[in-house]
């Protein structure tokens, strides 16, 4: 009899262990998609033109933007964002590509649906 008590003991023991875990959390990722016409240079990594879907995870005190590509050849990115920014919610949402020595970079990635300008090198 003391057998069977203490089976259940244990038994509820561990299913309140479990209930109480801490679980993770199932925050949905940011993202959406655009093209880009031309290849650009996105921090060390030449991007072809194309159609991507991009999402944005936090990463510990970052944000990690992961690119994947729509068409033609598959192609994925990982970028880390160097800084961000509050977004200019009057704006539409837009890619700043600069030009340097005739190659084309991006430098922001404006995002007011996410409330968040993302700033690379």
């Amino acid at each position: 009899m003391k057998s069977i008590r203490k089976f259940a003991y244990a038994a509820v023991l561990t299913l309140s262990a479990l209930n109480f875990a801490p679980r993770l959390a199932s925050a949905q990722d940011e993202g959406g998609t655009f093209t880009l016409p031309q290849e650009v240079h996105w921090q060390n990594t030449s991007v072809p033109a194309g159609d991507y879907k991009f999402t944005l995870q936090p990463v510990g005190p970052s944000e990690m933007l992961t690119l994947r590509k729509l068409s033609g050849t598959p192609a994925s990115f990982m970028l880390l964002v160097n800084d961000t920014d509050v977004a200019d919610s009057s704006k539409a949402a837009s890619l700043v590509i600069n030009t340097r020595f005739g190659e084309r970079y991006v430098s922001a990635m404006n995002l007011p649906q996410f409330e968040v300008t993302l700033h690379f090198a």
